[in-house]
């Protein structure tokens, strides 16, 4: 068990998800004399937001009607998207790294592993006054509107696609046009008015996509067969188990080694060299334990290897679930916050598995959430086919064919929503 081999999500290469310039599956070539749109796909948030937005980018670029551009402000987005970008066949990309060296002064400056997000789009707007549209997995960068770039028309690609109202923020109506995981994501949404009808595309998931680009060789963490879990506590300290439970769950797995635990919180948790270091400090006695493997922030913990080498899901509220049941799989819930969750569609995810109010004798739950994986299956397979729309193209496929429909037609004519 453990092993991160085999082929990637729903048995698919990169060389099946990105066309090749020319080849007939390829897309339109632009009329005569009329200019390409520019549209620039912005990533001014950590790292594994490329994995939601990279992919249909790379699909974009093979469409001769658009001029395709990949901007951010730290060097490691830039040389993570080419690698990306190189793997997936791209056809002509533009990348930029805005600001330079002194945004990323700003960056070690505050602690973080990017600059401040208002300072990158004070940069950032001057540059994008003269693209077409922009493409966003984030909200924030809303506040372009404001900043001289009213003109564009503006993409949300959305990012995860679990339960959380987060997932439903209010600011997603300001966008033109929004790309949607899932029918989960188009009731939600539709029913809160936060997007309309032809402003939107159920497209499927292009993160699946992103796996066949960045997902390393096969690999072993362990050097037994134990099963695996892995606990991915979410960034948000409201929400999140790790301070209430995290040690607790540590020390009973170094104790007594009947799984093999990868510990692989949500990126952002230990985003900030001071959070990171508090954190490693706690953690150091447990780094020589040959069944415990830590992991604060590296590729592998937005590249989906963990999620898809675990045998068991330990969590909270992490949308990271979802990629989790792909492959339907033994689920356990840590209820860190004494949340009232039966009722609440924030907490569907929930219903996947045992929830827990206490990490106590977490080992046994363990044992029974294995036993039990069959009560919850049917609720699991249920989830997973509202989240994530199948569609016979890959999406990121679709995602830049929805989107270009969007930007090139009239916007007199945007009437009804549509499936990609």
């Amino acid at each position: 068990m453990g092993d991160a081999g085999g082929e990637c999500l729903l048995g698919v290469t990169a060389a099946h998800l990105f066309p090749k310039a020319g080849d007939p599956a390829g897309m339109s070539t632009p009329d005569a004399g009329i200019a390409p749109l520019k549209v620039c796909f912005f990533l001014n948030a950590q790292t594994h937001m490329l994995m939601h937005t990279v992919p249909i980018a790379i699909s974009l670029s093979h469409d001769r009607r658009f001029e395709t551009h990949v901007m951010a402000a730290t060097a490691a987005h830039i040389e993570h998207a080419r690698a990306m970008a190189l793997k997936g066949g791209a056809g002509p990309i533009g990348f930029e790294q805005i600001g330079g060296r002194w945004l990323e002064r700003a960056a070690r400056f505050t602690g973080a592993s990017i600059p401040p997000k208002l300072l990158s789009l004070a940069v950032a707007s001057r540059r994008l006054m003269g693209f077409d549209a922009v493409v966003l997995p984030e909200r924030t960068s809303l506040l372009l509107r404001r900043m001289g770039c009213g003109h564009l028309r503006f993409v949300h690609t959305t990012h995860g696609a679990g339960d959380r109202a987060i997932g439903f923020d209010p600011r997603i109506r300001q966008f033109d046009f929004v790309l949607l995981a899932g029918e989960k994501q188009r009731r939600r949404m539709l029913a809160k008015g936060l997007i309309r009808e032809g402003r939107y595309a159920v497209v499927g998931y292009p993160k699946f996509d992103a796996v066949a680009l960045c997902r390393p060789e096969a690999s072993t963490l362990f050097r037994d067969e134990r099963p695996v879990v892995v606990y991915n506590p979410h960034s948000s300290r409201a929400l999140s188990s790790w301070e209430r439970m995290g040690e607790a769950i540590l020390r009973q797995a170094a104790a007594e080694p009947r799984y093999n635990l990868i510990v692989a919180p949500h990126i952002k948790l230990f985003d900030r060299h001071g959070d990171r270091l508090r954190a490693e400090r706690l953690l150091a006695p447990y780094r020589s334990c040959a069944n415990i493997h830590i992991d604060l922030g590296s590729s592998r913990c937005i590249d989906m290897t963990y999620t898809t080498m675990a045998d068991i899901y330990l969590g909270d509220v992490s949308s990271q679930v979802y990629e989790f049941i792909a492959r339907p799989r033994p689920c356990l819930f840590l209820n860190a916050h004494g949340v009232a969750w039966r009722s609440d569609e924030n907490y569907a995810h929930w219903r996947y598995g045992r929830v827990l109010d206490s990490a106590d004798r977490i080992l046994d739950a363990l044992d029974s959430a294995c036993n039990e994986h069959g009560t919850y299956l049917a609720a699991q397979q249920e989830g997973l086919q509202g989240t994530f729309d199948m569609g016979r193209e890959p999406p990121s496929a679709r995602a830049a064919q929805a989107m270009a429909e969007f930007l090139l037609r009239p916007a007199a004519k945007a009437s009804g929503g549509f499936h990609a």
